[in-house]
């Protein structure tokens, strides 16, 4: 018989050697350590039981198949039960023939012939065959390996394994993991990380390792068989916190590692900011302030600046944007602006005109659809250090873009750029002199949960925006079926008719940007019919860039009534008179896009609604997130409820790939064991820098695999 290749199955499996295979963690369980008698056996339960083999044949009908009839002793009254074989091979049909015994494993169903099992697991059996000592796990596996193959190679890894304990006694004894907290309403401020209370906390313990270990691909008989499926028993409390803990180790790692590289120290330039908020309509709001006082402490320092600005639409992101870049302009330094669409590049472009040109600074636009003697002037100047300011998409890291001394990086919407497409914007610091890096300043305006925070960007400094400005008008959300489509085209004539202004935005066709393209200049079509006392435009991301332009600056103008658009409008476009929305199947919308739509109007002094038209074949899911969008307004507590629904991975982004998912740890409902990663990981570095090696050496054999960008 061939020798198990461990490593084949380990590397099949996406591991990249056997010894991972510990951490190969049964999906399940499989009680064989007991059996039940042929009379005991209940419909709809897996059970294991045992006989003698009274009667086998192969049938041709219904279907080929080998039926076996078992009981458990000669006796007349002796309970009988069948089990059929749908797949079988030749040597299986001269295993089983009557005087056999075999034991099965599998779900007890009604037969037509008496109470039976389908395909159940079996074997052939002596009178003493021993049971098994520990209930039988059951793995994640593929089609090439059966679940035997994998459990004899996990436990070639366990045999082989070193699980000697990382983790001192004292710390295991105080890791918080015994109750869930509650979570508060803004995600985690860095700059706020005493809230949490003492670097330790007094709490239930945990196992050791090799404990955890072998309670979890061996299980006691006994077991809490939920317990340990829904993953709270005492061994899972420690995998997950060890896998936490890993994770904030590395990413605390990686911040230190950024405080060893060198930027320019920028200081306060009071006087440009003095007067660009004079020229303002309004005052900073004290979110604003507070963000701005956490920004400046981090450019003075003589390290790169690693900040994320949040906050919920319409909070002023941008304006704290423009005033992060002062500091920079004031000292000689480049700043680049880099947006994921056109259009909020556009509008970023624009504003950045707006408020800064006045002060003398030079801002230059630089898109992918920038061509000929202006691209190349742009460049020109960009490279000479003419220009202060490059705003634009992802052309801006491209090969072309040099920059005299890039001293300030700004990625808006950053959670739509993979890693690489941040660093190599970042990288473009290192052009002029490969011992300074760019300050950098990420924002999104898709909140992002306090459990993710302390998570996924426990290595930035973050700061919230968690106040909006005065005047902003609720938005009241409605839902509604498509078949009141033709009532609220009739509505719309009216409402735009008194002077104000809406958008439509068109159904969301993820199979095919052409679909897309095509529903748009549809809807467009029929609207421009129905209703021709409106003058209506359209936007859609297939647009050149002037078109796009100049049909957002008539509607901002008031010369278009109604916009028809795709989602290149979900960010970045200010219009106050525009105080209606309607968004056509928004059950193929994701809570973040409709929440960013949304924003777009409530922007005015008018009374702002959003309507939702739903189709037919609505989902569950479907109708869970337009109850969350009708329900809630607060983008905090939509991003927290749209992290329950779809998970961490799915809430990320495929784009964020290059951030490793957990796969243990549940952010929902081991967020206590997450806080006390976090304290435990600052002491551990702090205090026993060996032991954090240690850990690490374990969980991340092969570099510190998290997200460094």
């Amino acid at each position: 018989m061939p020798t198990l290749d461990a490593d084949l199955v380990a590397r099949k499996l996406g591991y990249a050697a056997s010894s991972d295979l510990i951490l190969h963690l049964p999906m399940r369980y499989q009680d064989e350590t007991r059996l039940t008698p042929l009379r005991d056996v209940r419909m709809g339960i897996d059970v294991l039981v045992e006989g003698v083999i009274v009667h086998a044949e192969v049938q041709m009908k219904p279907r080929r198949q080998l039926l076996v009839e078992i009981t458990e002793s000669a006796a007349p009254s002796s309970p009988h039960l069948y089990f059929r074989l749908l797949h079988f091979y030749p040597s299986q049909l001269n295993q089983l023939q009557p005087g056999a015994r075999v034991r099965l494993y599998g779900e007890v169903k009604p037969g037509f012939f008496g109470t039976e099992m389908v395909h159940p697991q079996l074997r052939v059996v002596r009178e003493n065959t021993p049971l098994a000592a520990t209930l039988t796990p059951v793995y994640p596996s593929i089609a090439a390996f059966s679940q035997n193959a994998v459990r004899k190679a996990v436990e070639i890894a366990l045999r082989q394994a070193d699980l000697s304990e990382t983790l001192p006694e004292n710390v295991l004894k105080l890791v918080a993991g015994c109750g869930e907290r509650s979570e508060p309403h803004h995600a985690l401020s860095h700059d706020d990380d005493d809230r949490s209370g003492s670097s330790l906390t007094a709490s239930c313990g945990l196992p050791s390792f090799a404990d955890a270990i072998n309670a979890l691909h061996h299980p006691e008989p006994d077991a809490d068989l939920n317990a340990l499926e829904m993953q709270t028993t005492p061994a899972w409390q420690r995998i997950k916190f060890d896998e936490l803990l890993a994770q904030q180790l590395s990413l605390r790692l990686a911040a230190r590692q950024r405080q060893k590289l060198i930027a320019a120290p920028l200081s306060h330039a009071q006087e440009l900011e003095n007067r660009l908020l004079a020229a303002l309509p309004f005052a900073l709001t004290g979110a604003q302030k507070r963000a701005l006082d956490e920004i400046h402490r981090d450019l003075a320092r003589p390290h790169p600046m690693n900040r994320l600005l949040q906050g919920d639409v319409g909070s002023g992101k941008t304006l704290v944007a423009a005033l992060t870049l002062l500091p920079a302009l004031a000292a000689g330094g480049q700043v680049a602006v880099m947006a994921p669409t056109e259009i909020l590049a556009e509008q970023l472009y624009l504003k950045m005109c707006e408020w800064l040109q006045p002060l003398g600074m030079q801002v230059a636009w630089i898109a992918a659809a920038t061509k000929g003697k202006a691209k190349k002037d742009s460049l020109a100047r960009i490279a000479s250090g003419e220009i202060n300011i490059a705003v634009g998409t992802h052309a801006l890291f491209q090969a072309g873009v040099s920059f005299a001394n890039l001293t300030l990086t700004i990625v808006d919407e950053q959670h739509r750029f993979g890693v690489g497409q941040r660093l190599a914007l970042r990288e473009k610091g290192n052009d002029i002199n490969a011992m300074h890096m760019p300050h950098l300043l990420m924002m999104s305006a898709t909140p992002i949960p306090r459990s993710l925070a302390m998570s996924y960007y426990a290595d930035l400094d973050v700061s919230v925006i968690d106040e909006l400005p005065p005047g902003r008008t609720p938005i009241t959300t409605k839902v509604m079926s498509l078949k009141r489509r033709d009532e609220v085209i009739g509505r719309l004539r009216d409402y735009c008719q008194t002077g104000a202004q809406a958008y439509w935005v068109c159904p969301l066709v993820e199979e095919s940007e052409k679909l897309q393209l095509r529903a748009a200049e549809e809807s467009y079509a029929e609207l421009v019919e129905l209703l021709p006392e409106l003058n209506i435009g359209l936007v859609h991301g297939r647009m050149k860039g002037e078109e796009k332009a100049a049909a957002m600056t008539a509607f901002k103008a008031g010369e278009i009534h109604l916009l028809v658009a795709t989602t290149v409008i979900e960010v970045g476009v200010d219009v106050p008179n525009a105080a209606l929305m309607v968004i056509e199947h928004a059950e193929r919308y994701g809570l973040a896009q409709l929440h960013q739509l949304r924003g777009r109007v409530g922007r005015g002094a008018r009374e702002s609604t959003c309507l939702l038209l739903y189709g037919d074949a609505l989902s569950d899911s479907g109708r869970q997130r337009l109850r969350i969008i009708k329900e809630y307004s607060d983008g905090f507590t939509i991003a927290r409820e749209d992290l329950k629904l779809r998970g961490p991975g799915e809430f990320m982004g495929a784009r964020q790939s290059g951030q490793q998912i957990l796969r243990f740890a549940n952010l929902e409902t081991d967020l206590d064991l997450l806080e006390a990663a976090r304290n435990t990981a600052e002491h551990l570095l702090t205090q026993q820098p060996e032991v954090a090696n240690r850990h690490l050496a374990r969980w991340l054999p092969r570099g510190l695999d998290y997200l460094r960008a």
